[in-house]
């Protein structure tokens, strides 16, 4: 069974400026929940790997990280999904830690914990920091227009040429159609 990566912010759910600092302030992305639910029905087992700096910045605790978590879980499960597990760097980016994207250490977690072949495995994100941590842990980068994609096609032309969907949504067609596997 193979394995698709997830970055959250910007992919699954709404970004903000401001983070998403409580359940209340989660919203997906209209269709990202059925796009994660396709990807499971298709065989794919889906992990979650997102940067969450305002638990240091102190906008909102562990608990209410997970909280957050929870609803996205429930949600998902009211459309047939399911995430096997949502990993997270909770820390600053002062702190120069190695799971913090574009650091892969949250990848290399993934790998260790689930015995995944990281360059049969895709990362969909939004970012730049998303795209170098795939790279840099091997997995192959897929960018979605969602989020912070448009931004990061505009000011880092090196990611022109990724695979670039205007969603999750058309991601998970694409994934599940066997188009670049």
């Amino acid at each position: 069974m193979s394995f698709i990566i997830l970055d959250r912010d910007g992919v699954i759910n709404y970004d903000s400026d401001a983070y998403i600092k409580s359940p209340e302030e989660w919203h997906p992305i209209p269709g990202s929940l059925e796009a994660i639910a396709q990807l499971n029905r298709a065989g794919f087992r889906v992990v979650v790997a997102t940067n969450q700096s305002g638990v240091a910045r102190g906008l909102y605790d562990l608990d209410t990280l997970h909280q957050i978590h929870d609803k996205l879980q429930q949600n998902l499960a009211q459309v047939g999904g399911k995430i096997e597990e949502i990993f997270y760097c909770p820390h600053h980016p002062d702190d120069h830690c190695l799971c913090r994207k574009p650091q892969p250490g949250l990848l290399y977690k993934i790998q260790e914990k689930y015995q995944v072949d990281m360059s049969n495995t895709f990362f969909v994100g939004d970012s730049i920091a998303d795209v170098r941590a795939a790279v840099t842990a091997g997995c192959e980068p897929i960018l979605v227009m969602t989020g912070n994609g448009k931004k990061t096609l505009e000011k880092f032309p090196e990611v022109v040429t990724l695979k670039q969907f205007v969603d999750l949504a058309h991601a998970a067609d694409a994934l599940c159609q066997g188009l670049f596997l």
